[in-house]
């Protein structure tokens, strides 16, 4: 069973013409990770608004992260655990349904470019930016 829940910049990076990031993610995404009906529903957006894909290339691309992954669906308690953690830790509502889904899924890790890396939620669930260099 996966630990790891992957935000919707990093299935996007999948798709990416940047090599490293492209390759960093696919590598994530090899681990089937969770991604919650949110997630993929924002890269469906992407896809289609950004990337201009058409609607027969997103739906392949949404039912092969499907078939490679866990999926969360959004539940009432995903909703209003998110609302307790947009009050607690100050994110944003969007990003606070994307921490609750990961920890409704008793994951550990999540990947995110677009949240603090570093920083552990509830004393078990760590962001990660898996594009981050670490300086030593």
């Amino acid at each position: 069973m996966s630990v790891e829940f992957v935000d919707t910049n990093i299935v996007l990076y999948s798709l990416s013409d940047d090599v490293a990031k492209r390759r960093q993610a696919l590598t994530i995404l090899a681990n089937q990770p969770v991604l919650s009906l949110q997630v993929l529903n924002e890269a469906a957006n992407v896809m289609r608004r950004k990337l201009k894909f058409d609607i027969p290339a997103i739906r392949e691309v949404l039912l092969r992260w499907l078939r490679e992954s866990r999926l969360h669906p959004l539940l009432i308690s995903t909703l209003l655990a998110a609302l307790d953690i947009a009050a607690r830790y100050g994110f944003s509502h969007y990003d606070s349904l994307i921490i609750a889904a990961a920890l409704e899924s008793d994951c550990m890790t999540l990947y995110s470019e677009d949240l603090q890396h570093g920083q552990v939620i509830d004393q078990r669930l760590t962001i990660i930016n898996p594009f981050k260099q670490e300086h030593h």
